[in-house]
């Protein structure tokens, strides 16, 4: 759906101009966009009628230096509040009702292999926690498991930490964050306690990746990958590292803009603009099946 009234572009790119240098985690990348979305919007190259398309041609525009995939002016087809964040929340809630709280499956494979599908997001903690916890509890009995990332565009780091906290024996530092804000770094650690039971640190796991695997999902499969702890198959993701915060610059269209990024304590470094690499890349579409044989190859090992 396309917002039919023909909208104004300047005081659309003013204010994204100005939220870019105030809050993007690269200030000189922010300089820098800023004056290319001034130069564009002068030369008409916004006119045009309707939100999407505008937004569509923003977003190449935001994306045109570092490629940076969270760096979005990103339309609602209805109107949103310009309550600060409450554009992305209310359409997260929307798939959370509809999703089974981000599990849609669980399921019992031949030779006592269990498969969480973790989708269409890992949704906030205080929402996701119950339906999280009794997915992994249910899983926790099985011989090897298989989290199933393919169709997760990302989420809340909290909701990382707390799966990550039922894959894991001992509290471990998985990740730290840089906020531009204040320039603090602040570090992410599994969860000394979890409701229900833990699948634990030593069983065979695995993580499916597909090239739309995105954002939290990636940091998912990235600090698994790293710890040693899973074994990764499938596509190369779609490399989204910083986290963002959403501003409502219209009634129809959220300026999203990173305002830190992400620091693997064993790498250094993160999947920015990489992706995560899987171990065993094979097409998305056969990699239930692949990680399903390798399973069951180990535990008969």
């Amino acid at each position: 759906m396309t917002t039919s009234t023909k909208l104004p572009p300047a005081p659309v790119i003013d204010e994204t101009a100005r939220l870019l240098v105030e809050h993007y985690v690269f200030p000189d990348i922010a300089e820098q966009l800023a004056g290319l979305l001034q130069r564009r919007v002068a030369e008409g190259a916004y006119d045009v009628d309707g939100a999407e398309e505008f937004a569509q041609l923003v977003t190449a525009d935001l994306q045109s230096v570092n490629g940076d995939r969270h760096l979005r002016l990103k339309h609602h087809a209805d109107p949103v509040s310009p309550k600060q964040g409450a554009a992305t929340l209310d359409a997260m809630r929307r798939e959370f009702d509809t999703s089974l709280g981000g599990v849609p499956r669980v399921q019992l494979l031949d030779g006592g292999v269990a498969v969480v599908e973790l989708a269409p997001m890992l949704f906030p903690l205080e929402w996701a926690a119950e339906p999280l916890g009794a997915a992994l509890t249910l899983a926790s009995r099985a011989q090897a498991l298989i989290v199933d990332l393919r169709a997760n565009r990302g989420g809340d780091p909290d909701a990382v930490a707390f799966v990550c906290s039922y894959l894991l024996d001992e509290r471990t530092h998985l990740n730290t964050m840089y906020w531009r804000r204040d320039g603090r770094r602040e570090q992410s650690w599994s969860l000394p306690h979890v409701p229900g039971a833990r699948f634990g640190g030593s069983k065979p796991l695995y993580v499916l990746s597909s090239d739309s695997t995105f954002s939290a999902a990636e940091e998912l499969a990235y600090d698994l990958q790293q710890l040693g702890r899973a074994v990764v198959v499938g596509e190369r993701t779609r490399g989204g590292a910083h986290p963002c915060k959403g501003w409502t610059v219209h009634p129809h269209l959220e300026a999203t803009i990173p305002v830190g990024r992400a620091i693997n304590p064993v790498s250094g470094t993160n999947w920015e603009g990489t992706g995560v690499q899987p171990d065993i890349p094979c097409a998305a579409a056969d990699s239930l099946a692949h990680a399903h044989a390798l399973a069951l190859a180990r535990l008969s090992g």
